[in-house]
């Protein structure tokens, strides 16, 4: 298996460190793919790797610089410090997407994200980024600036029925705020699911109860169907 490339890049004065990786032959799009809280870990690498056999480009963006998190304890104080200027990390998440396009000029953007990743990707619709489609697995749908303008990409939304990080509220919220400003979305959503439905295993190597193997499959499915759609 290919080993991915460490890629500098800066949002202002902060140091940050991608992961670049391709396929051997030429590339069908270029995927910026948003990691968990955890930042980059196995799991988010397995699911870069599984686009990089499908003929996919890919970029493991970088959500803290150098204080990426080595614990959960750390890892949600980092969130909570990122979330809570939401302008603030909207830029943090245009310099992958910037990124992306230097290491991949030309190619046609696309986005995916899990847990916060999954948040960050409709973070970046609601900015008016120019990606053809954004794929949120697990993702928090909520957000302190909603959309005020025509969103760009195709969204799909993947959601385990039973997270509790997200009200059915938020559910709703969400279908209202895409509806408001003409957005062309599918949300699929996976009955008794819970949240990180999509990896197998916890950062060191012990069973994720949460994962659920039919949801994983169905999502990463309806991604690359949607992908295909829109690439046409």
């Amino acid at each position: 298996m290919s080993e991915f490339a460490k890629v500098a890049y800066r949002d202002g004065e902060t140091a940050l460190t991608g992961l670049h990786l391709r396929p051997v032959g030429p590339a069908r799009a270029a995927v910026a793919v948003f990691p968990t809280f955890m930042n980059a870990t196995p799991g988010v690498e397995d699911k870069a790797h599984a686009l990089v056999e499908a003929g996919y480009a890919v970029f493991i963006a970088d959500f803290y610089g150098p204080d990426s998190p080595a614990t959960f304890e750390e890892a949600f104080g980092a969130m909570a410090r990122l979330r809570a200027d939401p302008r603030a990390m909207r830029t943090r998440l245009r310099a992958a997407v910037e990124q992306l396009g230097v290491l991949e000029p030309g190619l046609p953007q696309l986005a995916i994200g899990f847990c916060l990743g999954g948040h960050a990707v409709l973070e970046l619709a609601r900015d008016g980024q120019d990606l053809l489609a954004v794929a949120s697995f697990h993702g928090l749908l909520a957000t302190p600036l909603p959309a005020d303008q025509a969103i760009k990409p195709r969204i799909l939304v993947c959601h385990g029925d039973a997270d509790a990080l997200v009200p059915r509220s938020d559910i709703t919220g969400f279908w209202e705020e895409m509806d408001r400003v003409g957005a062309n979305w599918h949300f699929h959503s996976y009955s008794g699911v819970e949240h990180g439905f999509t990896n197998p295993r916890m950062l060191h190597g012990a069973l994720n109860s949460a994962y659920n193997a039919s949801a994983d499959r169905q999502s990463w499915a309806a991604m690359l169907a949607l992908f295909d759609e829109v690439l046409g």
